[in-house]
Order: structure tokens, then sequence, then C-alpha cells
């Protein structure tokens, strides 16, 4: 009679051992949001214009870029912002003609 215990023991015992195997690595698979400032990025004929908000402790540093449609026209870059914490900032960059193409980058300081 003490054989089908101890079994029952040591099942459940090595299912328990693989739940909590199983759960911290699937939780040490989840990576981490970037912590980036939300921004919001328009485009009116040659004119693109971004503005980020920082919601989070940490500083980030932003930079408009704009791809101009004409290939005469040179593409443009904003310089790097910092908005740090609860901070709000506004950039803008303009082409000569047409954009094509209007994004923001981020990078943790």
């Amino acid at each position: 009679m003490r054989t089908p215990r101890r079994f029952a023991v040591a099942s459940m015992v090595v299912a328990a051992v693989g739940c909590v195997l199983a759960a911290s690595s699937s939780a040490a698979q989840e990576r981490p949001r970037p912590r980036e400032a939300a921004c919001s990025t328009s485009v009116r004929g040659s004119h693109a214009r971004t503005s980020c908000f920082n919601p989070y402790p940490d500083a980030d540093r932003v930079q408009l870029h704009v791809e101009c449609a004409r290939w005469w026209d040179p593409d443009m870059d904003s310089r790097r912002v910092e908005v740090g914490p609860a901070q709000h900032v506004e950039l803008d960059e303009r082409c000569w003609k047409e954009i094509r193409k209007a994004w923001v980058t981020h990078r943790r300081r």
C-alpha cells in the first residue's frame, strides 16, 4: 500500500516542479517593451511635423527624418531633441516639394 501513495506524491512533486519551471521560462522569454516617447507625425504638402510626449521617468531622445519625393530635393533630419519625463516637444522639417515619407527615431540616454 505504501508504493502507490509514494508514487502519487512523487508524481505530484514532479508536476509542481515542471509547472514552476515552465512558468519561469515563459516569463524569461517575454521581452520588456521599450519605454519610448509617444509621437504623432503629420505631413501636409512639403511640411512634416511631429509632436512627442514622454510619460516615462527616463529621458528619451527623438529625431524627425523626412524623405523627399523628388530626386533633387535633399532628405532632411532634424536635430536630436531630449524629451524628459512628462515633457512635450514638437519638431518640424520640410522639403522644397512633396514629402515621400516622414518618421521618428528614438534613442535612450
